[in-house]
C-alpha cells in the first residue's frame, strides 16, 4: 500500500517548481502526494479534517512550507493535525522558529550565543531605559515578525518614547528589545535540513538601511559557510527540535564572535535568479527532504 502525504508549499519565486521535483522524487519511492492543502480552507467534523476533499488525517504526514500566506486559522488547523499526523517542520518547532523571546530563550539555554535580549510589560517597561544605557543602541522587535517588518532600531530614550503610540495602539503586551550587533551589515544564512548542512549564502543591508532582509531592501550575496558556522547552525536547529531550519548569523566585530540572530522555519529555496548567482543547494535541500519524510512516513 503506498504512502500519501499533504503539501502546502509557496508558488511564487520558483517554488511551484521546486514543488514538482519533490513530489517527482516522492513519486519514484512510492509515496503519492497532494498539493495545494491550504488550511486556511479546511472544514471538521468528528475523525475528519477535510481540506479540498481530502481528510487530511488519513494521511502519512503533513508539510507546510509557506510564510507569506499564513492565516491564524490556518495555524490553528497545522497545531490540531499534529495531534494526530507527523508534520514537518512539527508544530511544536514551527511554534518556537515564529517566536523570538522563546526561540532565543532555549538557544540561550542550550549555550549557543545570542543577541542579549530584554523582555517586559509596556506597562512596565521603566527597565528599558537601564538596558539602552547599558547597550548603548537596541533593536525592537515584534516576537512573532518576519522579514525585518516591525523593527526599530533605538539609541535615545526620546526615540524609544516616539515608538510607544505606536505599540499602545497595537496588541502587543510584552515589548522585547535585543541588544545591538555591531557588524559589517552582513550575514550568514545557514540551511541545515534533518541535522544536516545544506548551504550557505548571505544578505547584505542597503546604504539605506541597516537591516540585511531581503523584504528591507537588502540583497543577496555569495558566502562560504566555515565549520564553526555549520556547527552553529546544526546546534541551533538541533535545540530548537527543527527538521528544516534556516539559520542567521552575523559576526559581532565588538565582542568577536558568531552571534545567531535568528532561526527561520521556513527558509526559502534558491530563486532562479539566485541559481544563476550560483547558489546550487536546491537539489541537495530536496534530496535530504524526500529522504527525511520518506524516513518518517515508513511503515
Amino acid at each position: 500500500m503506498s504512502r500519501k502525504i499533504g503539501m502546502w508549499m509557496y508558488t511564487n519565486s520558483g517554488g511551484d517548481r521546486i514543488a514538482q521535483q519533490i513530489e517527482a522524487k516522492l513519486k519514484a519511492r512510492d509515496i503519492d502526494v497532494i498539493q495545494g492543502l491550504d488550511l486556511r480552507f479546511a472544514e471538521a467534523q468528528n475523525r475528519a479534517i477535510i481540506c479540498n476533499g481530502v481528510n487530511v488525517l488519513d494521511l502519512d504526514l503533513f508539510f507546510s512550507y509557506n510564510a507569506g500566506e499564513q492565516t491564524v486559522g490556518q495555524v490553528y488547523m497545522y497545531e490540531v493535525i499534529n495531534d494526530f499526523i507527523p508534520t514537518i517542520n512539527s508544530f511544536k518547532a514551527f511554534e518556537l522558529s515564529e517566536d523570538k523571546f522563546r526561540s532565543n530563550m532555549i538557544l540561550s539555554q542550550s549555550g549557543i550565543v545570542t543577541s542579549d535580549f530584554f523582555i517586559c510589560h509596556r506597562e512596565r517597561h521603566e527597565g528599558l531605559f537601564d538596558k539602552l544605557d547599558e547597550w548603548g543602541k537596541m533593536v525592537f522587535k515584534p516576537i512573532d515578525g518576519w522579514g525585518g517588518a516591525g523593527m526599530a532600531l533605538i539609541d535615545t530614550h526620546d526615540k524609544f518614547n516616539m515608538l510607544m503610540p505606536f505599540i499602545n495602539q497595537t496588541n502587543i503586551r510584552n515589548i522585547y528589545v535585543e541588544r545591538f550587533i555591531t557588524n559589517d551589515f552582513s550575514d550568514f544564512r545557514v540551511d541545515i535540513v534533518d541535522g544536516k548542512f545544506v548551504g550557505c549564502y548571505g544578505r547584505r543591508a542597503s546604504s539605506r538601511d541597516w537591516r540585511t532582509n531581503v523584504t528591507a531592501g537588502g540583497s543577496v550575496i555569495m558566502r562560504e559557510a566555515n565549520d564553526e558556522v555549520v556547527n552553529i547552525a546544526k546546534r541551533a536547529s538541533r535545540a530548537l527540535g527543527m527538521d528544516i531550519a534556516g539559520v542567521d548569523i552575523l559576526y559581532d566585530t565588538e565582542r568577536e564572535e558568531y552571534v545567531v540572530l535568528e532561526v527561520n522555519g521556513i527558509p526559502a529555496f534558491a530563486t532562479p535568479e539566485q541559481e544563476n548567482m550560483g547558489l546550487n543547494f536546491n537539489e541537495k535541500k530536496i534530496d535530504l527532504l524526500v529522504e527525511m519524510i520518506d524516513r518518517k512516513t515508513h511503515n
